[in-house]
């Protein structure tokens, strides 16, 4: 499977766990507990596969970072937490830091093949 596509799978499941664990209300609530575990252990899964095929740190910052984004957002949407300017900005940070992480490793990769 393409690994993207694993990490994709990551993402969501770890969201999907997160928002669940906000819903457990502390772990009293037990549908919502078992989405806890499921979500993460699907995540956590799918993670270890991920790694198997991409660098650890690409894998690590974009699943915290596209994660970090949607689960603020989810909040955000379902829960009526705040949304403001701080808010943006914070998660335009988190994205322009993945995205200038994961240009500094292809560069990094492409000027170690290139001296092969």
């Amino acid at each position: 499977m393409n690994p993207i596509a694993i990490l994709a799978i990551t993402i969501i499941s770890e969201v999907f766990g997160s928002t669940m664990l906000k819903k457990s209300e502390g772990f009293k609530k037990l549908g919502a507990s078992l989405g806890v575990v499921i979500g993460m252990g699907i995540a956590f899964y799918c993670l270890s596969l991920a790694l198997r095929i991409l660098p650890i740190g690409t894998v690590y910052a974009i699943w915290s970072g596209v994660g970090t984004a949607l689960t603020t957002l989810i909040g955000v949407i379902i829960w009526q937490e705040p949304f403001n300017i701080g808010t943006f900005i914070s998660l335009f940070a988190i994205i322009l830091g993945v995205i200038l992480l994961n240009s500094s490793s292809a560069s990094a990769n492409e000027k170690e093949t290139s001296n092969i």
